[in-house]
């Protein structure tokens, strides 16, 4: 990883003194929450019906007062932090050697709602004075910044579905550079409201049949869902001096913008490959290296296309096993890039990969190996994942087994 690039690229940078371990992992998803819950939820080869996650119940992170004082989208943040630092383990850490960054789309969508309906039914007075935190995008990082007593950077991102894999290079980049010894990071998502539903409905974005597969030939658009995901990032020395168990480790990563359209991807995929050419160039390696794709597949006619295209301009027609956790989870939005960077870890910790779930026929029109059906053993090195925002908002990371 290098935290300086030149005129050519990440070629000529200033290589990172400290190597970055993901440590710990949390996730709260409509297949499952926690680690394995949703490591053997996204491993189905189907999965249909509602995305919201029903058996969620925030009081086994948080008292009534707190409840009632933080967005679900916060509330789910705050879940999937608390269970990735239980998946680390305990540890020692100066408080200003530790920091946050996390990523949403939109906030606190649902809070802000509400609030807005109160006030046109029963008047201003009866507005909530904790509006304004309930629905700020950065009440997640801010909230566990709190929790847990971390002074060092405490950062949000807001770049679409692209937030949670930013925040995840943000924070890796502060520990590389010897900022921190520790962070959390990743991405929280709670939109699906009704006018949120209806505007992304009204642009032709969603499924009419409510069935995400990615890449398949029939595919015609993604399913909302909500959830999140949590890193445990730690300096690589840290890490192995007290003992920790290592899932992977953050080799490079790369963000740039397709300057393009404010939700359509640039043509052929031309900034998505020009980001992940960036991020293999970053972690020192050749394109030939990476074993696996963790795509970011959305289920949209635009996207998966051009996403392929991408993938066979950095890869050629030999390119690595693909697949998209989408089609088990749906689209999480800002919480997507995060718990697509959980699934790349758990896929080097457990030697397969995942089946892109609901995609029986691949269109004719993609010409990569995208993996269906079944879980698909790999030989276990390098992967990429990846989250295409709109706005053109790129972000790639490449993991490496622990050393």
């Amino acid at each position: 990883m290098k935290l300086t690039w030149g005129p050519a690229g990440p070629s000529d940078g200033i290589e990172a003194p400290y190597k970055v371990a993901i440590t710990g992992i949390g996730a709260v998803s409509c297949v499952g929450i926690g680690k394995d819950a949703f490591w053997n939820g996204i491993s189905q080869a189907e999965v249909v019906g509602d995305r919201h996650i029903v058996d969620f119940d925030p009081s086994k992170w948080l008292n009534p007062k707190e409840i009632r004082r933080t967005d679900r989208f916060n509330q789910f943040g705050i879940a999937a932090a608390d269970l990735a630092l239980a998946d680390a383990g305990e540890f020692e850490v100066n408080p200003d050697m530790a920091g946050v960054m996390l990523g949403t789309g939109i906030g606190g969508l649902e809070s802000l709602e509400n609030q807005v309906i109160l006030q046109y039914e029963k008047g201003a007075g009866r507005v909530s004075p904790f509006l304004v935190p309930l629905m700020m995008a950065n009440a997640g990082s801010a909230s566990l910044s709190m929790r847990y007593g971390y002074k060092g950077p405490c950062e949000s991102t807001v770049t679409a579905c692209a937030a949670g894999t930013h925040a995840i290079i943000r924070a890796a980049k502060t520990i590389a550079s010897g900022r921190c010894k520790v962070m959390l990071a990743g991405g929280t998502e709670a939109a699906m409201t009704s006018t949120a539903y209806a505007g992304f409905v009204n642009m032709t974005a969603m499924s009419n049949v409510n069935i995400s597969r990615p890449f398949d030939r029939d595919r015609d658009g993604f399913v909302m869902t909500e959830g999140g995901a949590v890193l445990v990032l730690e300096e690589l020395e840290f890490a192995k001096a007290r003992g920790a168990r290592i899932y992977a480790i953050i080799a490079g990563s790369a963000s740039n913008a397709d300057a393009y359209h404010i939700t359509a991807p640039a043509p052929h995929g031309v900034g998505a490959a020009g980001c992940m050419k960036l991020a293999i160039e970053d972690a020192g390696m050749k394109a030939s290296d990476i074993v696996h794709i963790n795509a970011h597949g959305t289920s949209t006619p635009l996207n998966d296309l051009s996403e392929s295209e991408a993938i066979i301009s950095v890869f050629g027609s030999d390119a690595p096993p693909t697949t998209s956790i989408k089609g088990a989870l749906g689209h999480a939005l800002g919480g997507a890039g995060a718990l697509g960077a959980a699934a790349a870890a758990l896929t080097i910790e457990q030697g397969y990969i995942a089946p892109t779930a609901n995609t029986k026929n691949v269109d004719p029109e993609i010409h990569i190996d995208v993996v269906i059906n079944e879980p698909r053993k790999i030989t276990v090195g390098p992967v990429i994942s990846n989250s295409f925002g709109f706005g053109g908002h790129n972000g790639s990371i490449v993991m490496v087994p622990p050393e």
